[in-house]
């Protein structure tokens, strides 16, 4: 008799815009034994010297966005693609693929029920057709703006700058299979992040073999 094939992990994405809690929201799962893919993690890999990622960005920008030592300089890059939106689309077009194929080929690794894939550009990267579900975390507008430029110790105008920059509340939202409201109240959100994390054990248990 043929041995059944081990399901992979059903594959959970995670985004929210910035400041939205998303980390906080993260953790909170991981402390109840869900494996965490960090695409931001990820994304500082890829571009490690000897790495495909790097050899590329020096093909497409120079080696003046290279370190003394040969690591990627960061400030460089942005100051490159900052106001230029054609070099922003080459970078993209060289980095998205590499961080979907590795977070991918983690998450295939798992011996798990389900993980969670944090994406923060999720939809803007079309990452959101690669995962089972997309988990999307919502944070009142007011409460976003005065988390930001707590964090960043920023200005009302440049955090607005930032949060506008991105995709709406309401595409997000639309968007999403399943939703996280963070007010900002722990418990209340320990408690959906609970909730929620039953029910993907039950939509993992759901699947049947030959299923992605």
């Amino acid at each position: 008799m043929p041995a059944t094939r081990q399901l992979s992990a059903l594959k959970v994405g995670l985004t929210g815009g910035i400041a939205s809690g998303k980390t906080t929201v993260a953790n909170l799962f991981a402390e109840l034994g869900v494996p965490l893919i960090d695409t931001d993690i990820i994304a500082r890999q890829v571009v490690l010297p000897g790495e495909p990622g790097l050899a590329h960005i020096i093909e497409t920008f120079g080696h003046d966005v290279l370190n003394t030592d040969g690591t990627l300089n960061r400030a460089a890059l942005r100051t490159h693609v900052f106001n230029d939106q054609q070099q922003r689309k080459q970078l993209e077009a060289i980095l998205h693929p590499l961080i979907r194929q590795n977070a991918l080929q983690a998450a295939e690794s798992l011996n798990e029920p389900y993980c969670l894939i944090v994406v923060p550009l999720m939809f803007e990267s079309g990452f959101n057709q690669q995962v089972d579900r997309v988990l999307v975390v919502i944070t009142p507008p007011e409460e976003q703006l005065r988390r930001l430029m707590h964090r960043d110790k920023s200005d009302e105008a440049e955090a607005l700058r930032i949060i506008n920059s991105q995709l709406s509340h309401d595409a997000r939202e639309s968007a999403a299979d399943d939703l996280i409201h963070n007010s900002g109240e722990p418990a209340e959100l320990a408690h959906q992040v609970e909730a929620l994390h039953e029910n993907y054990l039950k939509l993992s248990m759901q699947r049947e073999p030959g299923q992605p």
